[in-house]
């Protein structure tokens, strides 16, 4: 059982003060058996403060133990049999599911400031060769005179230190007739405040922490043709009693107590996220620091529309109400209010890090997708008259005209938040369409016949794979590092730090690729010729899988090929229904030809999955840990002091 150390234990410092005066001789002087050198170690517990309980935290530590982000992500998917690490986690968090800060958080039974902590807890420990039955008497003095106790040396210490000063930790080791030993350490944990913002690659998108639970009955959709024979069954939510044929219409209200469940359900926004797991792999990694964490991006979010200003909400969790608020606030806004809360405690409090990638929606990359999965004529009239479809023409004009404009107001508005400019890690997209071969995925139904009007269709998917390849991307990079003529006031000290390792990762693993180590239910059920569902309404509707298994055996977080969502996954994972639609666009129940759709590619189609993310985290953490300045020099676990001298008389 570790020793627990509290503040007001009765001093040992005049016996300190007393031996330490005392100089060692080399006649006299102890070393420790075999003649290594005993240490002191020391690790802040619990350090990524986003999550309350240690045992959350621990299944990271163990997990990340030796591997890289994504090798953890995956292990931790076979660990869970595909339902996800996170969907426990995520009900006990400082953040609610409403975006909440919880100010006092309680983390481990002892309430803390989220935003602006007074001290963190440690656990101390000697190592090295420690004597068997030695005895430990211990001193923590962080400058308001030392506090100490004894223990048995094969125990570790858990104490809480200051936040923001240096505590001097040492220890008498006595072993008997082997004499006693002197160990001494300096302990300061630094509390980095990180804060993500964004879009939907930064929110997480795709990747509800709890995925949806699905039924091996089927739910009714209509198509736009209005006409019985224009319907269609897909899997049913598990648990939803109201009418799933499409003469027997129910309310949302009821639909959704059966929603997959989010972080925060307005913005999509999951412990999955890229954002996410860099923070926290900081946090596992480097074991002197504490990591303070605040998740601010949002699907949908445009520079304008989500940064700077409020945007529509993705959907809304079930509440008692009933009501959906309909919009999210301003990241921007949300930001300062959270900085200028910590420094109004904290004057000396500061925000270390932001993780940001934006500009996707700036140039209508969703209605791209649209454009290139929507083949049937019906379906694109009816988008291309409403704005949801947008051609290559349209997402060239904005990101030349309209994105480096939108980049310079937000440089400018970044820059007193974080001083330097080099502290906003701008983490670029992957290319989510490219198949082994590095070549654009072929196109087809093949993960997309969740609708019937769904196919991507090869030319489009080419045009756009090229736009994204060849203008978007390298555009991207030009406006976060003021190059290729992208005017800057001050190139040199204007520059973010960009990343963008992790696309050549990508390159094997769009939404097209397939591998015979994929989950059994994907090679069985979801179809390479996008045949994958029962097109008999009267079959369909008791058992809608052509394979003839339950779609409950899906598992979102089982490794596979593709680190991209297709559309069946979107639908298989979370199957939205958003809310904060304008009212025009409200449909009128929930089978609905418009839910249809967007039920298939509102919960994350063509977005990375937990791998994609957890491989975006690679290429970002170490670009985190190098403006951090985590790596600047050998970390010090601890420095021994001379062995302390017998005193005259004893053995």
């Amino acid at each position: 059982m570790a020793g627990i150390l509290p503040r007001s234990l009765v001093t040992v410092a005049l016996l300190i003060g007393a031996l330490g005066s005392l100089s060692p001789s080399p006649a006299d002087a102890q070393t420790a058996p075999g003649g290594g050198a005993l240490q002191i170690s020391w690790e802040v517990r619990n350090r990524f403060r986003l999550f309350r309980e240690e045992r959350d935290f621990l299944l990271h530590t163990d997990s990340g133990r030796g591997r890289s982000v994504l090798a953890a992500e995956q292990a931790l998917g076979l660990q869970s049999d595909g339902r996800g690490w996170a969907r426990n986690t995520v009900n006990r968090l400082c953040i609610d599911l409403a975006g909440r800060v919880s100010e006092p958080c309680s983390r481990d039974n002892v309430k803390e400031s989220y935003l602006t902590p007074i001290d963190h807890p440690i656990t101390v420990r000697l190592t090295g060769p420690v004597p068997v039955g030695a005895t430990c008497a211990w001193s923590f003095d962080d400058g308001d005179g030392p506090q100490g106790s004894t223990f048995d040396c094969a125990e570790p210490v858990n104490f809480r230190v200051r936040y923001g000063r240096t505590t001097v930790a040492s220890v008498d080791v006595s072993a008997g007739s082997e004499g006693s030993q002197r160990v001494a350490t300096e302990i300061a944990v630094r509390d980095i405040f990180i804060a993500g913002l964004g879009d939907s690659i930064a929110s997480g998108e795709g990747n509800p922490d709890r995925p949806i639970a699905l039924s091996d009955e089927g739910f009714c959709f209509r198509s736009y043709l209005g006409t019985a024979a224009s319907q269609y069954y897909r899997p049913s939510r598990a648990g939803y009693k109201g009418g799933r044929a499409c003469e027997a219409p129910d309310t949302l209200a009821v639909w959704q107590r059966q929603s997959a469940l989010w972080l925060n359900a307005a913005c999509h926004r999951s412990l999955y996220s890229y954002q996410t797991r860099t923070a926290l792999a900081l946090a596992v990694q480097y074991p002197h620091i504490a990591v303070t964490y605040l998740p601010l991006a949002c699907t949908g979010a445009t520079i304008a529309d989500g940064l700077f200003g409020s945007q529509r909400a993705r959907d809304c969790p079930p509440s008692k109400a009933g009501n959906c608020r309909g919009t999210v606030n301003a990241q921007l806004a949300e930001l300062r209010e959270a900085v200028t809360a910590a420094k109004s405690r904290q004057p000396d409090r500061r925000l270390d890090l932001v993780l940001l990638s934006i500009g996707a929606n700036d140039i209508y990359f969703s209605g791209l997708v649209a454009d290139v999965i929507v083949d049937t004529a019906t379906e694109r009239a009816l988008f291309r008259r409403s704005g949801v479809l947008a051609s290559v023409d349209d997402a060239r004009g904005a990101l030349m005209r309209d994105l480096p404009q939108g980049f310079a107001k937000l440089r400018e508005a970044l820059k007193p938040l974080v001083g330097e400019m080099s502290r906003v890690i701008y983490t670029s997209y992957a290319n989510p369409t490219l198949a082994d071969n590095g070549a654009p995925c072929p196109g087809g139904r093949a993960g997309f016949d969740i609708h019937p009007s769904f196919n991507a269709a090869p030319q489009r998917l080419a045009a756009v794979s090229n736009f994204v390849e060849r203008e978007f991307l390298p555009q991207l990079k030009a406006l976060a590092l003021c190059q290729s003529g992208i005017l800057c006031r001050n190139p040199a000290a204007d520059r973010m730090s960009f990343v963008d390792a992790h696309q050549a990762t990508f390159a094997g693993h769009g939404f097209c690729a397939r591998a015979a180590s994929d989950p059994e239910f994907d090679r069985q059920c979801f179809s390479a010729s996008g045949e994958s569902f029962d097109p008999d309404i009267v079959t369909a509707a008791s058992q809608p899988m052509l394979c003839g298994r339950s779609a409950g055996e899906y598992r979102a977080y089982l490794p596979r090929a593709r680190w991209i969502r297709d559309a069946n996954d979107s639908y298989f994972a979370a199957m939205t229904y958003p809310q904060g639609l304008p009212s025009s666009q409200q449909p009128a129940d929930i089978h609905d030809a418009t839910w249809g759709v967007l039920s298939a590619v509102y919960g994350g189609a063509v977005h990375p999955t937990a791998e994609g993310h957890a491989a975006m985290a690679d290429a970002a953490l170490p670009a985190a840990a190098a403006v951090l300045q985590l790596d600047a020099g050998p970390e010090v676990i601890s420095q021994p002091i001379s062995p302390i001298p017998l005193l005259p008389g004893t053995r």
